[in-house]
């Protein structure tokens, strides 16, 4: 019995031994081959990089989106830009590159190019889009401690980020903000309010609005000015 145990004991370690040979030899290959994608992420990076600044730049964007054939004001770049968490608008840092690639398994410009719809799929999961539209906001301040942004750009802004979702509630705050004289600038606040006003009010009737419910004072002079259009 002891015989047959000491046999038995010695096929295990013998399997054991193969087993642990399979797994360090996987890891081995998946360890190369995770270095051979990140030096193409890297190669791709440094392809459209400045060279005195090691950043994409403005221009070295331009270029990356006439590779992937979309233009620069696309709302796939600002989610491109999401993905990577840039932090400085129209600049991608070689760490930003790289998260943002490696997230999408994007190591081509025809792989890029392919998963852009699928990242707009993505952002546009609800549990993804309030971060999305936050992130659009901050994204877009470009001075150190800049808290708002200006009415012309917002109302670009508003029209890339939400237009395609709620085109109607869009333009017509668009158009309260271009005829307003109260606001010079608007700030996150107000930004996210607008947000929450397209998912919880009725449009065009805005029957459910109550100013009582701690709206921004800038949704309710816009509805004052809708309803006065309209009445």
């Amino acid at each position: 019995m002891r015989r047959s145990s000491t046999r038995k004991t010695g096929q295990s370690n013998s399997a054991a031994s193969v087993n642990s040979s399979a797994t360090d030899l996987f890891r081995s290959a998946s360890s190369k081959a995770t270095s051979k994608e990140l030096e193409r992420i890297d190669q791709l990076f440094y392809s459209y990089a400045n060279r005195s600044s090691n950043l994409i730049d403005p221009e070295g964007i331009e270029v990356l989106c006439s590779d992937v054939e979309v233009d620069h004001t696309d709302v796939r770049i600002l989610m491109l830009a999401w993905k990577m968490k840039a932090e400085k608008q129209g600049y991608f840092t070689l760490e930003e590159w790289r998260r943002g690639l490696k997230a999408l398994r994007t190591d081509t410009v025809s792989k890029l190019k392919k998963a852009l719809p699928e990242l707009e799929k993505e952002v546009r999961r609800p549990s993804n889009f309030v971060d999305f539209y936050s992130y659009a906001f901050q994204y877009c301040l470009t001075e150190e401690k800049q808290k708002s942004i200006d009415i012309e750009s917002i109302c670009e802004l508003l029209d890339l980020v939400l237009g395609s979702q709620f085109q109607a509630q869009v333009d017509s705050f668009v158009e309260y903000l271009k005829t307003q004289n109260d606001y010079k600038v608007i700030n996150m606040d107000q930004w996210m309010g607008f947000f929450r006003f397209c998912n919880e009010i009725s449009f065009p009737d805005l029957r459910n609005y109550d100013p009582e419910l701690a709206w921004p004072l800038i949704l309710d002079n816009f509805v004052e000015w809708r309803r006065a259009k309209h009445s």
